[in-house]
């Protein structure tokens, strides 16, 4: 765990009130929000609003929080299956009511329900706007199977949809889900499908060396798509914290340690298109993605 709990750097950036706003050079403000969710969805909820008003009055204008945000417990049992709702239930509701009050885009994992299942539930990011539209879903393709876990039992497993991409003045906005991080072909379908940014929520259990396959996965996913990536992480005591965002030269651009807390970092469009003359790697590729 690093020593400084609650610690963050950010990316030098412009004053930005609340609500924040794009600067006149392509900039946008992202905060990465983190803390460990409960079998409380109310406190959680609260917790939400907490964090958001915090990356709101820093000048944030996309929060990013992790996943199972809604409702965790440490094993996925039928309390987390009877605790699912439909997307437009109450949670998602007060997720969208609190993202229109703010005037910032929030994005959460939740629990979904499926219809006709009982005994499991969808693995679920939804992205809200800023005016409290849901505008974007993501549910988990890759099911945490791995490390003792088996998360197939209680979750159903994404389809391998064409991703859902929303914007925030101007920049393009893709999501996964934690053990995603994992597949590579996962980022790339996502910046194929017009992503500046890709965001991770997780849930990244700990484990030996689990903090530095963590950190691995997202620079290596950021440097090989040329693209800005920001990874929110629950809290221990489950999870391992350090929340990132990073640049698609693979420069950390803010982080956080074990503690719930909020970074901010300004990601950049010229950033990105100089990074992308550089190096074309998109371009050059000659091998393309196959889905199963």
């Amino acid at each position: 765990m690093t020593p400084a709990a609650d610690s963050h750097h950010d990316h030098a950036a412009p004053d930005a009130g609340q609500g924040g706003e794009a600067s006149d050079g392509g900039e946008l403000a992202i905060a990465i929000a983190q803390f460990a969710p409960t079998a409380d969805a109310a406190a959680n909820l609260d917790e939400i609003e907490r964090l958001a008003r915090h990356a709101v009055g820093r000048g944030a204008r996309l929060v990013v929080f992790p996943e199972y945000s809604m409702f965790f417990t440490p094993e996925l049992g039928q309390e987390m299956a009877d605790a699912a709702e439909p997307l437009d239930g109450g949670f998602v509701r007060a997720l969208g009511a609190l993202a229109g009050e703010l005037g910032v885009h929030l994005v959460a994992g939740v629990l979904e329900r499926v219809p006709g299942d009982d005994a499991r539930f969808s693995n679920t990011l939804v992205a809200l706007d800023d005016g409290g539209q849901l505008v974007a879903r993501y549910r988990k393709q890759h099911l945490y199977d791995a490390f003792g876990q088996l998360e197939s039992e209680r979750v159903v497993a994404g389809a391998l949809d064409e991703p859902e991409i929303f914007a925030v003045d101007g920049v393009e906005v893709g999501m996964q889900t934690c053990y995603d991080l994992r597949f590579p072909e996962v980022t790339r379908v996502i910046v194929d499908a017009g992503a500046d940014l890709v965001l991770v929520p997780a849930e990244w259990v700990r484990g030996p060396l689990k903090e530095h396959h963590w950190r691995t996965l997202a620079l290596a996913r950021a440097i090989e798509n040329t693209v800005y990536l920001a990874a929110a992480d629950q809290t221990p005591p489950v999870a391992v914290g350090r929340s990132l965002v990073v640049d698609p030269m693979g420069v950390e651009l803010a982080a956080l340690g074990e503690q719930p807390g909020v970074a901010v970092a300004w990601i950049s469009r010229e950033r990105l298109a100089a990074v992308r003359r550089t190096n074309p790697a998109l371009a050059l590729r000659r091998y393309g993605v196959v889905r199963r």
